[in-house]
């Protein structure tokens, strides 16, 4: 309370940067209820007002770019293929930026002939680099709070290795899959310990509060998840607050 107070008074040194996190993007003609899809026609409606009041920003550009005010970054999990259908050309329409974090398993047995699922690595190697950035969402998409400590590494690795592999440029910022990781006390300091050693420079979390940069816990980086038919007005007040409720 103590820091938000500060931020709002303009007492922090930090900046309050907005982590936004998608996942698929259906138009309302097709699009089901569901928490993991927005709209075409509600992301664009958001997108225009990110484009009048804020800067998209790619996590590898945030020191960089520090004199740059109102950042925030837009975040898409998976890698679905309506990503590159929906979401790539509305971000060329309003030149804003987006990461997409990637989970290589799931790119990699994409075999379902009738319906693609997720993009292919060709596709995602062909992402425009001024609009896209790659990151990391683990291989396996398995609860790192439910795996060893060599099991999370080994994944870890393997996410890495595959996109060096595929020659995909990345950024070496984790998405936690389900937000999930080791919470008790000496676990999760030797997770994070692995976590620097393998040169992740930040991960994100859940949390659905406003971040603010420098992060003070790298490792547990606030996103705010946005979701189906969150209004216009719901929507500012999560970038705001980062949550409806407070």
């Amino acid at each position: 309370m103590i820091q938000f107070l500060k931020r709002i008074l303009g007492f922090s040194r930090k900046k309050r940067i907005p982590i936004l996190m998608y996942h698929q993007v259906l138009p309302q003609s097709i699009a089901y209820k569901n928490d993991l899809i927005v709209t075409v026609e509600n992301l664009e409606e958001q997108l225009i007002y990110i484009k009048n009041n804020f800067k998209t920003v790619f996590f590898k550009d945030l020191q960089s770019s520090e004199s740059i005010e109102n950042k925030i970054i837009l975040t898409f999990d998976d890698g679905y293929y309506n990503n590159l259908q929906y979401l790539i050309p509305l971000l060329k329409k309003h030149q804003l930026k987006a990461t997409i974090f990637i989970p290589t398993y799931f790119i990699q047995n994409n075999i379902n002939e009738n319906e693609r699922i997720y993009m292919n690595f060709d596709e995602i190697k062909s992402l425009d680099s001024n609009l896209v950035e790659i990151a990391l969402h683990s291989h396996s998409h398995k609860n790192f709070a439910q795996m060893s400590l060599e099991e999370s590494e080994e994944d870890l690795l393997k996410n890495i290795r595959i996109l060096e592999e595929q020659k995909i440029n990345f950024t070496k910022v984790l998405a936690y899959p389900y937000g999930k990781f080791p919470k008790e006390k000496e676990r999760k300091k030797k997770f994070f310990e692995m976590l620097d050693s393998i040169g992740i420079i930040s991960a994100m979390r859940i949390g659905n509060n406003v971040a603010s940069y420098p992060f003070k816990n790298r490792f547990e980086v606030n996103r705010i998840d946005i979701k189906y038919g969150d209004s216009l007005k719901v929507f500012k007040w999560k970038l705001k607050f980062g949550k409806t409720k407070l």
